[in-house]
């Protein structure tokens, strides 16, 4: 037995490590990021903005200017409190942290799967309330799971991961109402959904909302935040890390996200590529388009396995997803801009025939 058999803990020893494919000199269409990054016409002016940050100093710890850009850019109500944190996966590891171990996380299957990885680093429970065939919420088994299981923290993807789906507004209400638990509408691609709950933490004192500006060009800033009454966030900060935020992401999102129209004028153009592609995609025989209201496609598809394999021989990323799970003939497609989603369907069409 070596020493790390004898130290680390059973249970990390079996998780597998979260594997990211490599991506070098092909067409990345698989993780949901944004096509478009600095301006050309941008990054000079971008590139000295930076360089006058004093990287031999320690950030602005609570990240005040970044908070301020961010609630112009989303819209968040002076009111409301901003936690902010390093991409939101780690806001997702701060939340089981505020758990008492043993204490159940909730969510839904299939859905993001860092909501249960978390919960096995925090020695936490998991419990997945499975959804239906098309993908949404059975309320009336998921209000009795609530009641029997009493979860701490009830994590929500809206619009769903992998599916793109947003679950019926209606039905999110009456489990926020029906629990004591911490609901967290999870909002990571609220530039191309046509609802949010932001407004909705004024009514409910068990919600929070948490973003990020992965999905809107900014990836490799690694920016979340969480959104929630003044006193949730307050007791929440506790747990957040000194100088999470570093000083180059602050720069770099102070100056990128103040141009708000650019923003959502991308935006604009990934929900008319998304409609673009569904509708091309969905002639094909042989693949079953589901609608979607984020940034990618999840898509039922014959020979999924061998469709990825030559994809990814004409230099092209997609999501597959592992064999005997509810997905392993599905695939998800990121959209890109008009020329990259080109290439994908020409190369799709020409697999099927």
């Amino acid at each position: 037995m070596t020493f790390i058999d004898q130290w680390l803990r059973t249970d990390i020893r079996n998780i597998n490590a979260y594997h990211v494919p490599s991506a070098k000199n092909m067409l990345k269409m698989d993780a949901m990021e944004s096509p478009f990054g600095v301006p050309e016409e941008l990054k000079d002016e971008f590139l000295e903005y930076i360089s006058y940050s004093e990287v031999n100093r320690y950030p602005d710890a609570n990240a005040n200017e970044l908070q301020a850009t961010l609630r112009s850019l989303m819209d968040i109500p002076k009111d409301f409190g901003v936690l902010l944190g390093n991409g939101s996966d780690e806001l997702i590891q701060l939340l089981s942290l505020a758990c008492s171990s043993g204490e159940l996380i909730m969510s839904f299957e299939p859905s993001f799967v860092m909501y249960e990885l978390v919960s096995k680093f925090a020695q936490l429970n998991y419990h997945g309330m499975p959804l239906d065939e098309n993908f949404e919420i059975d309320l009336k088994s998921t209000l009795l799971a609530i009641q029997s299981k009493k979860p701490k923290l009830i994590f929500i993807a809206y619009p769903n991961n992998p599916t793109g789906n947003s679950f019926d507004y209606d039905v999110i209400k009456e489990i926020i109402r029906s629990t004591d638990a911490l609901v967290v509408l999870d909002e990571a691609y609220y530039a191309y959904s046509e609802k949010s709950f932001l407004a909705e933490i004024k009514n409910f004192s068990n919600l929070v909302v948490l973003r990020t500006i992965s999905k809107i060009g900014f990836a490799g800033l690694r920016l979340g935040l969480l959104v929630g009454s003044q006193e949730t966030i307050e007791q929440l900060n506790k747990l957040r890390l000194p100088y999470n935020i570093n000083i180059l992401t602050q720069v770099s999102a102070n100056f990128l996200l103040k141009d708000r129209q650019r923003i959502v004028s991308n935006a604009k153009i990934i929900i008319n590529e998304r409609r673009r592609l569904y509708d091309e995609l969905s002639l094909i025989q042989s693949l079953t388009v589901y609608p979607s209201q984020a940034n990618f496609l999840l898509i039922k598809a014959e020979n999924a396995k061998l469709l990825l394999e030559s994809l990814k021989d004409s230099r092209i990323l997609i999501k597959g997803f592992a064999i005997s799970t509810q997905l392993e003939n599905f695939v998800r497609i990121s959209v890109g801009e008009a020329k990259e989603n080109n290439v994908l369907l020409e190369c799709i069409k020409e697999f099927y025939g």
